[in-house]
């Protein structure tokens, strides 16, 4: 069994397609056709269900693709472990961030990575605070920015906490809120609401707030990004809460102080197992003291 078996494998399964598996890998259809067939015959199983129509994996193929895809990351590991022994950081760096992350410019933090090793090959993904720490868990993500409520820890994984914030009403300007200098959870409940789905960490954070004071509201609109709800918020369909630190970036809208306001904590986190060289290099780029990326 090869690498490139492996890689031709993943491929077919991540594109559902022989065509488009050859030309992510830079190699003939044929070719990789034939690299899998042949791997096939090697284990006594096909991986996969073949019509002209689709390409699917079989039970077999299901079963074999997570071994294939750990037999991969640890090759890979294994060669920016010996690039890093010479002085070299390279390999995968897959970053997780929260739509509204604020207490960090992870822009920039990107960007001074990659001008200091360059062959780092960063993969960013925007996500779901629960999910991502999942992610970081089971080896999919190698470090994330977390907004998690205040009664929530990131359990199992390395974490710092970056900053702490409170969340604000977001109305549109000329909403009869912005009447009141600040105002409080009980007014907020008489309004339709719009805010992240339920289930996830930006939207517990208000959940739990008008829980814990015993007051229902009505949520009008679930959307997935920020940027979504406060266009929906300018159109008069609801009201939002986001963190105070966020929506600065945003025009065309109005915030209000919230007397009860429910809080949120950033972290950024990371895996519990030793962090890959380009793991260690991004986190010093957010000012991480070594001595806690590794404990």
């Amino acid at each position: 069994m090869e690498l490139q078996q492996l890689r031709y494998v993943v491929a077919v399964a991540e594109t559902n397609s022989f065509t488009r598996a050859a030309q992510r890998c830079l190699v003939v259809q044929s070719a990789l056709s034939h690299q899998v067939a042949r791997l096939e015959r090697e284990l006594g199983a096909r991986l996969f269900e073949r019509t002209s129509r689709r390409v699917r994996l079989t039970p077999a193929g299901e079963a074999f693709l997570p071994a294939a895809r750990q037999c991969l990351d640890a090759a890979e590991r294994a060669a920016a472990e010996v690039a890093a022994a010479v002085g070299e950081v390279r390999g995968r760096l897959a970053v997780g961030v929260i739509p509204t992350v604020a207490a960090a410019d992870v822009p920039a933090a990107l960007r001074e990575l990659h001008q200091r090793h360059p062959d780092v090959r960063i993969n960013l993904r925007v996500g779901n605070s629960l999910e991502m720490i999942e992610q970081i868990k089971e080896g999919t993500l190698d470090v994330a920015f977390l907004g998690l409520p205040a009664t929530t820890r990131p359990e199992g994984i390395r974490n710092v906490e970056l900053a702490r914030d409170q969340l604000v009403a977001v109305v549109a300007p000329d909403h009869p809120l912005t009447a009141h200098e600040t105002v409080d959870l009980a007014r907020l409940s008489t309004e339709s609401f719009v805010d992240f789905p339920a289930g996830s960490a930006g939207r517990s954070q208000s959940d739990q707030a008008f829980a814990a004071a015993g007051l229902d509201r009505e949520v009008a609109f679930e959307v997935p990004t920020a940027d979504l709800m406060v266009q929906l918020v300018q159109q008069h369909l609801g009201i939002a809460m986001l963190a105070a630190t966020y929506v600065p970036r945003f025009t065309g809208i109005a915030t209000i102080p919230v007397t009860n306001a429910p809080s949120r904590i950033e972290y950024v986190a990371w895996t519990r197992t030793t962090p890959t060289p380009a793991t260690t290099a991004f986190l010093k780029t957010l000012d991480i003291p070594e001595d806690l990326i590794n404990t």
